[in-house]
């Protein structure tokens, strides 16, 4: 193919129904006659149960069941939702408690499911809840990153869930004991709830012969494998559905107890079961994101450039393993442990340890977040102990240009990359010659100026293949079939228009088709910023597959031979031919001639290689140092991510990003006081960020097109919070230096801004 798309910036047509009230979310779409659920949860966070009696809730009125983890182990219900580990650097294996879709003999976390009620209406659900009689006897409450005196879990003494590592230990010490310069820094990276607009949800029904989930979630393949595991069953007698999504971020991507005891339920009652988290409910359930500490260090040559780079993290799992929360903090931190920088002696260390706290997973950007923020900042306290210019710092410390393809120390292989020159597109874009005025002139008005830069690299995640299919309907429209799901990033639009682009087919004509086992068996989901790369790439393969499948068709048509016959994205032509068919009307002609099979064509194709999209973000802030109150008023990204399918798409995702990135370093945080009851667990306690909150976000694009695709993309769906997080505190320290605040950890609200101000040394002279 010689064109891979038209980069138009063209509105998303799904939001047209989901602005009129059109979307077909889970409790939209749930049958009317299902019974609901509600789920009895854990009140403490540590604790032996010693008595769970609910045969008053099962006699309470409108209760169909009540179901507890003896109802599903007698049904022969495999119990334990697993989670990845890594290996220890013993090279066993991280601890692999289990954990069971309801407690057992023991809760571990405030909110963890004990027993499911299903009833007629959900007040007679809620009512029967509070007739269950559970005694328990509390254990001591571990919420340190460190060992403690109880165990969560007998499989993981000392509370330690892994011990990691990766690097050379020795060659890096090396390089710090001939080192010109070391610079230091111990970053904490708080916790975070996603709050997803839509709360997780899901119903289940039952025929006597096939089982149907819906459940709103980043893909339903993972789901389908796990319930065919968990209730022996075989795939083919079960469907799951995946409908309208309000908001995933990585926390819906992974297994979760409702799904599975509602299907359980469904199956058990014969009729259809519905169950929708509430606010309070997701706060304390729901996988949480980020929380762990790092300590990080360079080792600088009298040139400052750096020579090698260390770090240890201790990092949160919350009470269980979560699908992927091993290899979070652990494997893809590493892959941009050293971001953008030429540097061949590094080494990481990370301890996970378990907390009676909700588990950690997978939050937008899934451990490349975590790991340039720590990057970031460490490069940022460099530029200031060595007394040098910030961005001279970066651009003497890039992997320059004649470098690539660039093998890093942690194994990725960057195709591609031009930073000075996205970095000098940054430093004009975002006016750095003119901060000194801005800075006079907020300290005229009695306030503190700081700018932050952050330089990022990504690494895009997830199985580098999939499949598309398409499919010529009766009624002239053509439906595409994909692997991902869109939980809110606008693939109805990306797909549709991809497909357009390259075969002339009108793109109110086409529709995207997702999320259903029976209709498209195999998939990988919508994660680690994959989805329109690795589709798009399929839709490439299955482009070229029809036309080679038309092509043949239509040489008898056109009299002529099929080697002279061409594409040229909207019709076929051939010399000596007077017919120019599109593939609207080759399709019909097929379906007049009786061959349906070329009606539909598919193909799966694999990225050899991931892309790495990377770019500078440049943060001000504005604090009023009466009152700690920090505001964001001037925000640039400049970012490559190659080839732009479509750039007003792209441009909303990075505002998207950039928000929470901006909401973590600003006001989002988690708090749980010393017996693990969450103190935020409201949107009255728990700040999300808000409109006022929100400056411009100015995007430009630096674009060098990725060699790791035919397209020359680079995945952006993460891209804004990798970057932004460091972006912001860099700029709040680089306004609190100048008074002595030289330990600047997020979230920078008022409270806590003052108390820097005011705990300063310099805030004492």
């Amino acid at each position: 193919m010689d064109k891979f798309g038209k980069s138009q910036p063209i509105t998303r047509v799904e939001d047209q129904r989901f602005l009129t009230g059109f979307g077909k979310y889970i409790d939209d779409i749930a049958p009317a006659d299902a019974l609901h659920a509600f789920v009895f949860r854990s009140p403490i966070a540590h604790g032996v149960i010693t008595n769970l009696d609910v045969s008053d809730a099962r006699e309470s009125e409108g209760v169909a069941a009540v179901i507890t983890a003896a109802d599903l182990i007698a049904a022969g219900i495999s119990m334990d939702l697993e989670g990845t580990v890594v290996k220890n650097r013993d090279g066993s294996d991280g601890a692999k408690p289990p954990r069971p879709l309801l407690a057992t003999d023991r809760v571990r976390h405030v909110g963890e499911p004990v027993a499911m009620i299903i009833a007629d209406t959900m007040q007679q659900a809620r009512d029967a809840a509070e007739l269950i009689e559970f005694d328990y006897d509390e254990l001591p409450v571990q919420l340190a990153l460190a060992q403690g005196d109880t165990d969560i879990h007998a499989e993981a003494p000392g509370n330690l869930a892994f011990d990691w590592e990766m690097g050379d230990a020795e060659k890096t010490q090396s390089e710090f004991d001939k080192a010109a310069h070391v610079v230091k820094l111990e970053v904490g990276d708080n916790r975070v709830i996603v709050n997803s607009i839509e709360p997780r949800g899901c119903y289940a029904e039952f025929d006597g012969e096939r089982l149907h989930v819906a459940i709103n979630a980043q893909g339903v393949w993972a789901h389908w494998n796990r319930l065919s595991q968990m209730l022996n069953m075989p795939k083919d007698n079960i469907r799951v559905t995946n409908p309208d999504t309000g908001g995933g971020f990585g926390m819906k991507a992974m297994a979760y107890p409702e799904a599975y005891v509602l299907a359980h339920a469904a199956m058990t009652l014969g009729r259809p079961v519905r169950w929708m988290s509430d606010r309070t409910e997701a706060m304390l359930t729901d996988n949480a994101g980020r929380d762990l500490v790092s300590w990080a260090e360079f080792a600088f040559d009298a040139n400052h450039r750096i020579q090698a780079y260390r770090v240890h993290t201790d990092c949160n799992m919350g009470a269980y393993n979560s699908q992927f929360a091993q290899p979070i903090q652990t494997q893809l931190f590493s892959r941009v442990l050293m971001g953008t920088y030429d540097v061949q002696a590094t080494y990481l260390s990370v301890k996970g340890y378990y907390t009676n706290t909700t588990q950690v997973d997978a939050y937008r950007g899934a451990g490349r977040p975590e790991a340039i923020y720590v990057l970031e900042r460490l490069m940022d306290r460099a530029a200031r102990e060595l007394g040098v210019d910030l961005w001279e710092l970066h651009h003497k410390n890039f992997i320059p240009v004649e470098k690539f393809p660039y093998k890093t120390t942690t194994g990725e292989t960057y195709d591609v990359g031009d930073f000075s020159r996205v970095l000098n597109h940054a430093e004009t874009a975002c006016d750095r010659a003119g901060f000194g005025a801005r800075k006079s002139a907020s300290e005229a008005n009695g306030k503190l100026r700081g700018q932050g830069l952050c330089f990022y690299i990504e690494s895009i995640l997830g199985d580098p293949s999939e499949s598309t299919r398409v499919e010529f309907n009766d009624d002239g429209t053509v439906c595409i079939f994909v692997g991902t799901q869109s939980n809110g990033q606008g693939h109805e639009t990306v797909y549709a228009k991809f497909l357009s682009d390259q075969t002339g087919i009108p793109l109110e004509k086409i529709i995207v088709v997702q999320g259903d086992s029976d209709l498209i068996k195999q998939g990988g989901g919508t994660g680690g910023s994959r989805s329109v790369t690795v589709q798009n790439n399929a839709t490439l393969a299955t482009v070229d597959k029809m036309i080679e499948s038309f092509t043949l068709y239509l040489a008898d048509k056109m009299g002529v031979a099929a080697e002279d016959i061409s594409f040229d994205d909207e019709t076929f032509r051939a010399a000596g031919s007077n017919l120019t068919p599109t593939f609207l009307e080759a399709a019909e002609m097929a379906r007049e001639d009786g061959r349906d099979e070329l009606l539909i064509q598919e193909a799966r194709a694999t990225l050899e290689a991931r892309s790495f999209p990377n770019g500078a973000h440049v943060a001000e802030v504005e604090i009023d140092p009466e009152t700690g109150k920090t505001m964001v008023d001037h925000y640039v990204v400049v970012d490559d991510f190659g080839n732009l399918i479509n750039p007003l798409l792209a441009e909303g995702q990075v505002h998207g990003g950039v928000a929470q990135g901006l909401g973590q370093a600003l006001c989002e945080h988690v708090v749980y006081d010393e017996d693990g009851q969450l103190l935020t667990a409201t949107f009255m306690d728990y700040a999300m960020p808000r409109a006022v909150d929100m400056p411009f976000v100015k995007f430009e694009t630096e674009p060098v097109p990725s060699t790791a695709n035919i397209m020359g993309m680079k995945g952006c769906g993460e891209a804004g919070t990798v970057g932004a997080m460091a972006a912001v505190a860099n700029a709040v320290q680089d306004a609190l230096w100048d008074r002595g605040v030289t330990q600047a950890d997020m979230p920078f609200t008022p409270h806590r801004v003052w108390q820097m101000l005011n705990d300063a040394p310099k805030a004492a002279e």
